[in-house]
């Protein structure tokens, strides 16, 4: 997400007492979280802001603590920012389902164009929990408004059981050496959106998400394009790995069926 609206009354209204120091160290957070789309630990904090000097650092720690929640996994998370990144994803996948309805009908019309090579077909059935065998997740992965918040109620992220899942299901693709703190975040938001989006229905535990997460993996196994047995469009070969699954547009896609086309 490269845009977001900034209310500068409603930012004065409650920052207004900042150092310059303090309003940089928060400004730079803030277009992080949005740019990359997770929360950040205190060391991606640092990390994001390069506060590198003691004041810089100080700076941090205390727009963390005065403006964002600690949660479960060690993330610091500002309600706000995760409505408005909700909503993002919301309308995006509502304006996706607009543009393909629009470009099946455009297809139906058309008998002389050949099919794109890793298009799925219109009718190509996306990966939904209330259909048998795949418990659901929305197409648009999503909650409504703002529901997704740091919630005790869901399971907390099982980073090793999906990994696990992921090399067992997945053996052919690229092996995780690596388990960094972006990685962690991308699973932890990924997690959350399913958990919650399951809890909708029932209590959950983290076997009931673990089983999705088995379930999207052999979703995955089922694409030719993203195990790499067939070229993209611009004639090279594409493999999937963990990290690049776990982005937000890509686990969107995924769920979806965009990369299952024949």
């Amino acid at each position: 997400m490269h845009y977001y609206k900034r209310n500068l009354g409603d930012y004065a209204k409650k920052a207004g007492r900042l150092t310059m120091l303090q309003h940089g160290a928060y400004t730079l957070l803030i277009d992080s979280c949005y740019d990359r789309e997770i929360f950040p630990t205190l060391e991606q904090a640092l990390e994001w802001t390069w506060a590198s000097t003691e004041a810089e650092i100080e700076a941090v720690k205390f727009v963390l603590s005065r403006f964002f929640v600690l949660d479960k996994e060690g993330q610091y998370v500002q309600d706000r920012i995760l409505e408005e990144l909700l909503n993002y994803h919301k309308n995006a996948d509502i304006n996706k389902r607009i543009a393909d309805e629009r470009e099946a009908k455009r297809r139906e019309k058309s008998t002389n164009r050949a099919p794109i090579v890793n298009e799925p077909p219109p009718n190509q059935e996306p990966l939904t929990i209330n259909q048998e065998p795949l418990p659901n997740i929305n197409t648009s992965i999503c909650p409504p408004d703002g529901e997704l918040a740091v919630d005790s109620k869901l399971p907390d992220c099982e980073h090793k059981a999906v990994i696990d899942l992921y090399h067992q299901t997945l053996p052919t693709l690229r092996k995780v050496e690596v388990w960094n703190e972006t990685r962690k975040g991308y699973l932890r938001q990924r997690w959350r959106e399913v958990a919650d989006e399951l809890a909708q229905t029932k209590p959950i535990q983290a076997p009931d998400v673990l089983e999705w997460w088995d379930k999207f993996f052999n979703h995955v196994g089922k694409s030719k394009f993203l195990m790499g047995k067939i070229n993209g469009r611009d004639g090279r070969q594409f493999t999937a790995d963990l990290e690049w699954i776990l982005k937000p547009s890509n686990f969107a896609k995924i769920v979806e069926g965009k990369y299952h086309g024949s």
